[in-house]
Parts: structure tokens; sequence; C-alpha cells
């Protein structure tokens, strides 16, 4: 049965940010799209707005009256493997017989009608992933994406093209968790990072590494494997690639970087094409890497280097990637999405290579236990490279408590003295009483929810000169 084939689409988990794109895709093609989350958020919000219905509790009942209305056969139900196991709509579904498969699977199937772009990674990808589908849609080349961020060049994480066309790409961050991209089989296939995470799935950082090695290989014969330099050590991978870097002896890297007007300026190294004079707004070395990985990418399908300029130019990043909320003369206010140590270190650093005479303020929410567990010495090392830290509790998501695995665990292995464990609901006051110069929001769980609260707090203290 084709994808596109069902009559009902059900999403468990519908406002996260892969399951959402799934969501607008089909209700693009006119489909009759429900769903459940947890949380009502903007992006939830913005997705009713286009016509899906949805709800945010669980309901049994509700669930009975809808699908009554169609034969088994034509419901699709998708879930993402956050939902709890026990969830009452999850158990029901099980019970009775539905069809139930992983967003992973719904993306895996999409992609078999395109020749697919798939860039994997524990940090970078979904920067290189938008700013890939920008490079494509900047040269005409026609194009969908499935983005794991609000792209800040199109206001979402769908970007959809022609499926008519036999010769169409689709541009896909390849997600690593619970080995959900092992269902792509990529035309081009780009690994950006592969630093241990989600240990709680893989048990070990050899298994991880195995699951990746997977992953390149199945990268198509007529295809091209693209991955970063320690990637290609630390996979001691046995196929044809092509090798990047920031700025090492490899086919792809940069040279001549230097900062002019907040703005990275270099040169990129190639085997096809030399580009020269690029420039990107967005912030810190690693961002300059990632560029240098999209580029790659759009040299193997002969985009030139004028229109790859023109495109790096014009990228305007990612929501929640060092995403810059207030720009005022007495204070700077960004936000990111960082929830892993080596995430942590990148952004902190980034600021204070912009900032480097004023004191960085960061407000950090732990992600799940397991992952707090797992890196707490890593953590606490990237958090000390802060002027000062506020922790918050540990956001749960999927997972119960372990003992013994808090926040005040993490705030007793930092070396800083500026250190402090705050509840959400008294950040405000903190930020009241402790004014900062530049202050960022780092985690992937619902420290979202205190963006405009924070902004507005900011924003109402000074006259803003610029914002991004």
């Amino acid at each position: 049965m084709n994808i596109l084939d069902y009559k009902l689409y059900y999403f468990l988990g519908a406002g996260g940010i892969g399951m959402s794109a799934l969501v607008r895709y089909f209700n693009h093609y006119g489909k009759t799209v429900h769903g459940y989350d947890k949380t009502e958020t903007e992006l939830t919000r913005q997705i009713q707005a286009e016509g899906v219905q949805l709800h945010f509790h669980e309901d049994e009942i509700l669930v009975k009256e809808l699908f009554s209305h169609y034969k088994k056969e034509e419901i699709l139900v998708i879930y993402t493997p956050a939902v709890p196991k026990d969830h009452a709509e999850f158990v029901y579904l099980q019970n009775n017989g539905y069809h139930l498969q992983k967003r992973a699977w719904v993306l895996g199937e999409i992609t078999k009608q395109f020749k697919t772009i798939a860039i994997a990674g524990t940090h970078g990808k979904t920067t290189t992933t938008t700013l890939t589908t920008h490079i494509l849609k900047t040269a005409g080349i026609n194009c969908f994406a499935f983005l794991g961020g609000i792209s800040q060049n199109y206001h979402t994480n769908l970007l959809l093209g022609d499926a008519n066309d036999k010769d169409a790409y689709v541009v896909v961050e390849a997600d690593e968790y619970d080995r959900s991209f092992l269902t792509l089989h990529p035309y081009i296939t780009v690994i950006t990072s592969v630093d241990a995470d989600h240990l709680d799935i893989y048990g070990d950082k050899d298994a991880m590494h195995q699951t990746y090695t997977q992953f390149a290989s199945q990268v198509q014969k007529d295809g091209f494997l693209i991955v970063k330099k320690n990637v290609d050590n630390d996979l001691k991978l046995n196929v044809k690639r092509l090798i990047y870097s920031l700025n090492l002896d490899t086919e792809y890297s940069a040279d001549s970087i230097e900062i002019i007007d907040g703005e990275f300026c270099y040169n990129i190294k190639s085997p096809i094409e030399p580009v020269s004079h690029v420039a990107i707004g967005l912030p810190g070395l690693h961002n300059v890497e990632n560029s240098i990985a999209a580029v790659a990418i759009a040299q193997q399908l002969g985009i030139k280097g004028d229109v790859i300029n023109k495109a790096l130019r014009s990228f305007k990043g990612v929501k929640r990637r060092f995403d810059y909320r207030v720009k005022t003369k007495s204070v700077v206010y960004i936000d990111d999405y960082a929830h892993h140590p080596e995430e942590l270190r990148a952004a902190i650093t980034a600021a204070k290579q912009l900032y480097p005479d004023k004191k960085i303020t960061g407000i950090f929410q732990p992600h799940l236990f397991t992952r707090t567990r797992d890196f707490a010495d890593g953590f606490a090392e990237s958090l000390d490279l802060l002027d000062v830290c506020v922790l918050l509790d540990i956001y749960p998501a999927r997972e119960k408590p372990i003992e013994g695995i808090n926040s005040q665990m993490l705030l007793d292995k930092m070396k800083s003295t500026n250190k402090f464990l705050v509840k959400k609901e008294n950040v405000l006051g903190f930020l009241k009483t402790h004014p900062p110069q530049v202050v960022m929001t780092l985690g992937a769980g619902d420290i979202d929810a205190m963006i405009l609260p924070i902004e507005k707090l900011l924003s109402d203290k000074s006259e803003v000169v610029s914002d991004k």
C-alpha cells in the first residue's frame, strides 16, 4: 500500500519537531490528519491553524469514535518512541490490531520515491540539513525537505517540491535515536559527528558506532558518502567516501578563516571547485564546519560557487540554534537547543568569541536522567565555561527518575563558584536580581516555554538597537 493511500493518519506525539513535519506532509496532500500531543505549544497551534485536529489529553473514547468511521486498513497510526508504552491510546490501538508504525518507517516510505540526501550525526545535523536545503532551493533544484528544526528562512520544518518530477530530491535529517535512520537508503549520506549519545538505547559507544557504520553502508552504489575526518577515524570505514574537516588536509576544508563584522569569512577548498570569499552569519567554528559539509553535498549535485556563495550569505539559520531573541545596547539574549556536553561547549564558546568583554549567563535545563548520568562530567566541564550558571531541574521526557541523578549532583561536580539551582518559575525573578549582560537559555526540554517571558522581561528593560 502506498504511503499516501490511507484515509486517516493518526499521530501519537504530533507536536514533536520530526513528527510535525510528517503531519504537515500528509495534511498538504489533503489527507484527514488527527493527533495527540502531551503539550500545547506554538508549533501545535500552528499545525491546528493549518487544519489538523489535535487534542492534549489521553482520550481512548475520542479515538474509538474517530476510528469508527473508517475500516482498519484505511487507518495509519504513526507514533514517536517518546510515547510511553502505557499511554492509554497507544495501549488501546495496539490491543485492537490497528496498523501502528514509528515515525522512522513512515519517513523511509516517503523517501523511496525520491533521491534522498540524508544528514546524520550527534551534532550539527539540523543546521547542515537546513543549510543544504537552502542551497538547493537557491539553486532552483526541485526538492522536499524534512527538517529537525524550524528554518528561519522559510519559517517551517517541511519544504515541498514537485512529486511528479522523477528527479526530485528529498533532504532529511537522519535521526540515530532508536536506530531510526536505518530505514533510509540515501543517494547522498553525510555523517557530521559520532560522539556518544543515546546510550539508553545503544548501551555503549561501540554499539552506536556499529549502527552508524551500518547506516554508512546503506548509501546507494552510484551515490556519495561524505564524513567528517574524526568520524572517519572513529568508524574505520572501508568504503569509498569524501572526507571534510574544518582546517585539516582533507578533500573539503576551510582556510583564511576570520571574523569580520560578526560574520565568519573564509575560503572552502574542494576537489571540484574552490569556493572563495564565503561569508556566513552563523556564529561558531562548528557552523563553518557544517557549511563545508553542505557545500560538499551541493557540489555533488553540480551547483556552482556563485550560487553556493549567495545561499550561504542569505542563510538565516534555524530556530533554537544560537537564536538571537534580544540584541540591545545593554543585554543580549540567545536561545539554543544544546543538550549534549559538546553542543553546550560549542554554543558557549561561540558566545564568548562574539562577546569577549561581557559576562555570559547560561540557564540550562538537563534533558533526560540517563543522558545526565552518562555525561555528568562532560556537562560539568562545559557548564564551567559560563561566567554564571543557572541550573534547572532535569526534564524527564519519556523517562522515570533515577535515584541520585538530579541537577544538584551536576551542580556539585562543577568547579565554578558562580552557580545556582533555580526552579523554572523563579527564573524571571533571578534575572531581575542578577541582571545579565549576555544570557543564554540552553536545553531540549520544555525550556522553550520560557523564551517569550524572558524576551519580554529583557526587551522591556532596554531599547532594541538591532535584531536578527
